[in-house]
């Protein structure tokens, strides 16, 4: 939801960077990589081991990096399928360790299970919804739709742990179960609209 709203805005920001940034040498794709190494490494260093607030700025930083990745490509005159395909991978992978950090830290070192539990919740509701974007728009269907896509996920999962680590009692334990109400809401959005934008397909092409 988010991302329609704001795509344009940042990209105002963002793509003189990019263009900038590929003036200097570098690819989208070492972007990208970079991004997530670095997000993968400090998600599961710091959120461990209860460095919340380090982690929230850390982590948030180095997301930011796929949003230039997507300026600097549109610096080169737009990406590539493998970029694309690449960028997506990434981000499954950058959400899944910082989700999974979130986890290590609710059932090991805070030692509240239901707060683990929910952070592995939002991991799996957060692939699935991935997927069904993907799939459904690789059997030419639309899923574009969803109460939280990956920006509001991050946003939650951040805010969450950053007051936590400011010191606000359980704020990541009750983004996290927020997280998993809208990640369960935007399940059903997505499969609805598949099943919406199936009929309209089957329609078109029985009246061809």
């Amino acid at each position: 939801m988010l991302n329609i709203f704001a795509r344009a805005s940042v990209s105002r920001v963002t793509d003189p960077i990019g263009v900038w940034l590929v003036r200097l040498g570098l690819t989208p794709n070492a972007m990208t990589l970079v991004g997530t190494a670095g997000a993968v490494g400090f998600s599961l260093w710091l959120f461990p081991t209860g460095h919340l607030l380090a982690g929230t700025f850390v982590v948030w930083g180095l997301v930011m990096l796929d949003v230039l990745d997507g300026a600097m490509a549109r610096a080169k005159g737009g990406g590539t399928p493998f970029g694309a395909v690449l960028d997506s991978t990434c981000d499954r992978i950058a959400d899944g360790a910082l989700l999974a950090a979130i986890a290590w830290y609710g059932f090991e070192f805070a030692d509240r299970p239901p707060l683990g539990a929910a952070a592995l919740i939002c991991l799996v509701l957060g692939q699935v919804v991935s997927y069904i974007k993907a799939r459904a728009e690789a059997a030419g269907l639309t899923a574009n739709v969803g109460l939280v896509e990956r920006a509001e996920r991050l946003i939650i999962a951040l805010v969450g742990t950053g007051l936590t680590g400011l010191g606000v009692p359980y704020a990541v334990d009750v983004a996290l179960w927020l997280l998993v109400a809208g990640s369960v809401v935007t399940v059903v959005q997505r499969i609805v609209e598949v099943r919406r934008s199936a009929t309209l397909l089957a329609t078109s092409e029985a009246g061809e």
